[in-house]
């Protein structure tokens, strides 16, 4: 029987580019999106399922789920893709703003997961792929409501780990970084331009935006780049709970995770926080 998985988020980046590869690798796909009726090349798979799956809107997760079933019959594997992110000073984002990051990068999350874990534990056996952000293991200025929601899912996930095991079912983290070829940088800064100014960041702002612009430049990474880390993640058949999914970010994790504090906190501040 093929495997199936289901995917959130599919309409662009990296979601996208997972469906793409897991449909030609021979699997079922259940891709969902907000807007499922503005796709249009997706829908022409035969083995690909496009459906209605806001992450917001708990009917439409209950729907996907059970018309994916009523499909394929079976879901192996979860990608808890949908996401955006929040860029600008901390001051300048409205409480609803941050409660919405909240609501998509982290609850979405965890409603997706709850919604799907009877199959698995059914079956007695699930894959979870989570995916985050290396700003879900360094934080990065004018992006702290996204970093915050990062570290939340990274926690969530790990602890998720160690209760899943006992069902056989596996967690694990996806973490992308530096990628040109999704409209998340985009995103991010009309986010920035909604925001109201404050004079007095606008030094650190032009250096910290300096900063990005030289980081910008040496991407490399693709959203296909992404998609091939998930589709390892979802068939190795290993207990690995963290994939770094793109080498720009490498430094900066190694930094984190294997120096000390004293020394992490000095790099990031040499690096990231440009003085006026």
């Amino acid at each position: 029987m093929k495997k199936t998985v289901l995917i959130t988020g599919t309409s662009t980046g990296f979601g996208r580019a997972a469906a793409r590869l897991f449909a030609s690798e021979g699997w079922n796909v259940i891709a969902t999106m907000r807007s499922p009726d503005a796709e249009k090349e997706l829908v022409h798979r035969d083995n690909v399922l496009v459906i209605r799956l806001d992450v917001q809107d708990h009917g439409s997760i209950d729907r996907a789920i059970s018309e994916g079933l009523a499909r394929f019959g079976r879901i192996d594997v979860l990608i808890n893709n949908a996401g955006f992110g929040l860029h600008g000073v901390f001051e300048t984002i409205s409480r609803e703003r941050i409660q919405e990051q909240f609501d998509v990068n982290v609850f979405g999350v965890m409603d997706v997961t709850r919604a799907v874990l009877p199959h698995f534990r059914k079956q007695k056996a699930g894959v979870i792929i989570n995916v985050s952000s290396g700003a879900g293991v360094f934080t990065l200025p004018l992006l702290s409501a996204y970093c915050a929601s990062k570290f939340a899912l990274e926690g969530f996930s790990e602890a998720l780990s160690y209760e899943l095991a006992s069902q056989n079912i596996v967690v694990k983290i996806v973490e992308p970084g530096g990628v040109t070829s999704t409209d998340f940088v985009k995103r991010s800064g009309d986010e920035a331009a909604r925001n109201a100014s404050i004079a007095d960041y606008a030094p650190f702002i032009a250096g910290a935006n300096a900063v990005f612009d030289g980081l910008k430049s040496a991407r490399l990474a693709s959203s296909e780049d992404v998609a091939r880390v998930l589709f390892r993640a979802a068939t190795d058949g290993s207990d690995q709970l963290r994939y770094v999914a793109t080498e720009d970010i490498a430094p900066l994790v190694r930094a984190r995770r294997e120096t000390s504090e004293k020394d992490y906190i000095a790099f990031m501040r040499s690096r990231f926080m440009p003085r006026p």
